[in-house]
């Protein structure tokens, strides 16, 4: 595997060579620092560990100071671990976006927005329940029954209600690289990636 850590820009188009619109997505990806290095001998597994967006010394723990000191670098904002790195890095090298190429296929992981408190109908895509005819008038959007009576007198676990809508951990697979401008750090994927602008992204092959 090798990846790298980015920041959503936003979303934009322009005309392929077959002359039709593409809507792309504009991530800034990296660059990025080894910070940490870990061996199967020492740790367990095989992985590497990369620092990307800068951070206040004075909003850091000592702890992470110390940390980013052993790769000769500044705090980092946002820490990732890429298991089984394809790449040979050393303690304190940098990683660019320069380790993709245009037409590769990648993963990228995100926050999805976060929607607050929503109902059954956009939550879970519940339908309501039709007219308002039959003397009920303002049920359109509820849930319905739950399912529970004298038996089994409770409600089942994981049964879809109303609750906290958005920001979870969302993974798009096999998104195309249809661009990058090394440098400046760019890179162009096709389609839609999770999360606001300005939010971490993680791209991974």
């Amino acid at each position: 595997m090798k990846g790298i850590i980015g920041k959503k820009v936003g979303m934009t188009s322009f005309f392929g060579e077959d002359g039709k619109n593409i809507s792309c997505t504009l991530i800034e990806a990296g660059p990025c620092v080894v910070t940490q290095i870990k061996t199967s001998e020492t740790d367990g597994y095989n992985a590497v560990q990369l620092g990307y967006g800068s951070k206040k010394e004075k909003n850091t723990a000592k702890p992470l100071i110390k940390h980013f000191a052993k790769a000769g670098s500044t705090p980092k904002r946002k820490v990732t671990e890429f298991r089984d790195f394809e790449i040979e890095k050393n303690l304190g090298d940098t990683i660019t976006v320069e380790i993709f190429a245009e037409g590769d296929k990648v993963s990228i992981v995100g926050t999805s927005k976060g929607k607050g408190f929503q109902g059954v109908v956009k939550r879970h895509g519940f339908h309501g329940v039709g007219s308002n005819s039959h003397g009920q008038h303002d049920r359109n959007r509820a849930p319905g029954s739950l399912g529970g009576s004298s038996y089994p007198a409770r409600v089942f676990k994981g049964l879809r209600m109303a609750g906290r809508d958005g920001g979870k951990n969302i993974k798009v697979r096999n998104v195309s690289v249809l661009k990058i401008f090394a440098d400046k750090n760019l890179l162009v994927v096709n389609g839609c990636v999770p999360g606001p602008k300005g939010s971490y992204v993680i791209i991974q092959n």
